[in-house]
């Protein structure tokens, strides 16, 4: 099992989440987040001040998956998230880390029974 954890831009959401069901992926947690890499975030003036507001909105997908789901998985999010065919700074990342355990609630399932 694997947690894929996704942060991509808002605006490539709605492909994501379409190109995640055309391969079978229907689970996922979706989270507003803020931050930076390469883009360095951007320069506001605000009333005489120029201040350095360093944050970028972005999108964090956080997706359980079976070991045989992990690459369509991640193929799915970055060919739905990436700006055209070369990709742009700022397109996002994909992490991919191990998953020790998951427990259904309801059932009390656990492993890949409960994904």
């Amino acid at each position: 099992m694997k947690l894929i954890v996704a942060i991509i831009q808002p605006h490539q959401l709605e492909a994501t989440k379409i190109a995640l069901s055309q391969v079978k992926v229907f689970r996922l947690t979706i989270m507003d987040c803020q931050g930076f890499g390469r883009q360095h975030g951007k320069q506001d003036i605000v009333g005489a001040d120029d201040i350095a507001l360093n944050l970028r909105r972005k999108v964090q997908l956080q997706i359980a998956v079976n070991d045989e789901f992990v690459e369509p998985t991640v193929s799915a999010i970055q060919a739905a998230a990436r700006s055209g065919d070369e990709g742009e700074i700022g397109d996002g990342k994909i992490f991919v880390v191990p998953l020790e355990d998951c427990i259904r609630i309801r059932t009390g399932e656990r492993g890949p029974d409960a994904i």
